[in-house]
């Protein structure tokens, strides 16, 4: 049996930051990734923009997964900063900067999304539209 999903529209508020947690840059798994994904990127040039992303993606997916969302409607606005290296910590956030009520039984969140590098830079954001269940 799951748990019970948490975190409704009204959960939510205008303005309200969620942290998404942290995750590293790894070196082995850099140069699986370009190798795999990125040929003819040079791993020294730190993490390529589409491992960037990859890294973002799991932490919000890790985030959200006891929301109660029903789907990302759109992922967009992206802008990559710099290419974290390899052993770079990034922190991920997500600050709540709409919300819109769809009936009864349904909202859409509209968030901006960052990953902050250990001084504190942003290296990657993005804007997320998503509908949220309605408590």
């Amino acid at each position: 049996m799951s748990e019970p999903l948490h975190t409704h529209f009204e959960d939510m508020s205008v303005g309200e930051v969620f942290p998404l947690g942290a995750c590293m840059v790894d070196e082995a798994a850099l140069e699986l990734f370009v190798e795999r994904f990125a040929p003819g990127w040079d791993p020294g040039y730190g993490a390529p923009d589409a491992m960037t992303y990859a890294l973002w993606s799991r932490l919000f997916n890790e985030k959200s997964g006891g929301w109660a969302q029903s789907k990302v409607l759109a992922v967009d606005g992206l802008r990559f900063m710099r290419n974290p290296p390899p052993g770079e910590l990034m922190r991920g956030r997500m600050t709540v900067m709409g919300k819109d009520p769809v009936g009864d039984d349904k909202g859409i969140v509209i968030a901006s999304h960052d990953l902050l590098d250990e001084a504190g830079r942003l290296v990657f954001s993005c804007l997320t539209r998503a509908v949220f269940v309605r408590r």
